[in-house]
């Protein structure tokens, strides 16, 4: 039996479930102190229209670091061509929009319209970006996640063409890794990410690195700024 929250004081991660791997806790809100209090803390929403607010913090944990992000031989050749044109944070709204609609066309999606506004507010709060792939004047990749001081948390990327999406992966992990940042969440793993330098972390190692690379009361930034801070 998991709790049922109403206020953003969450259990300790050992307490989730084994099954379904990570489930820890039910209800609250998806206002900003919400999100960022799971987030510093190991914990993300994940929940289908209809549901309530689950919260998730599963063990093992696949992690990017960002200086060590793998880059194919194709994809190495796609960035030397230089095809696309990278953007931070230009468009934050159309980026996690066209990641729920191409997930909808797919296998459901997460990202319902309550979760674009709630990850919007944080993106206007400075805390939520996106790293955009635009070709011939179009957005045709991306992603979007949370940027907690030395910590981001990749909650979802989408591509309209080949290696879009990887591009923005690249360019994420060379934006961060000048600025200090420890490692890129990944939550869920897949073979994709695996296949781009993935690894799984037991849920305790991750959450000791955010008490290191994360403070209680984490600053926004401005990623447009070179410098990063708000």
């Amino acid at each position: 039996m998991i709790p049922w929250l109403t206020e953003p004081a969450f259990p300790p991660v050992t307490q989730a479930l084994e099954e379904p791997n990570g489930l820890l806790a039910a209800g609250g809100s998806l206002e900003p102190h919400w999100l960022l209090a799971s987030y510093r803390r190991g914990i993300f929403p994940w929940f289908s229209d209809g549901e309530p607010i689950l919260w998730w913090s599963p063990d093992p944990r696949m992690i990017l670091r960002p200086g060590h992000i793998k880059v194919s031989r194709s994809l190495r050749k796609t960035l030397r061509q230089g095809k696309f044109e990278l953007r931070v944070d230009s468009d934050f709204p159309a980026v996690i929009h066209a990641c729920g609609q191409l997930r909808a066309q797919t296998h459901g999606t997460w990202i319902t319209p309550h979760m674009e506004r709630a990850y919007c507010r944080l993106h206007e709060q400075g805390f939520a970006h996106s790293i955009e792939s635009w070709l011939d004047g179009q957005l045709v990749g991306g992603l979007y996640g949370v940027a907690l001081d030395r910590a981001f948390f990749g909650e979802s990327m989408f591509s309209m063409v080949t290696d879009a999406s990887k591009v923005a992966l690249v360019h994420l992990g060379e934006l961060l890794e000048p600025r200090g940042f420890g490692v890129i969440d990944c939550q869920m793993t897949t073979a994709h990410l695996r296949s781009m330098g993935g690894e799984e972390i037991p849920r305790a190692q991750f959450v000791e690195e955010l008490n290191r690379l994360v403070s209680p009361l984490p600053t926004p930034q401005d990623w447009r700024r070179p410098d990063g801070d708000s």
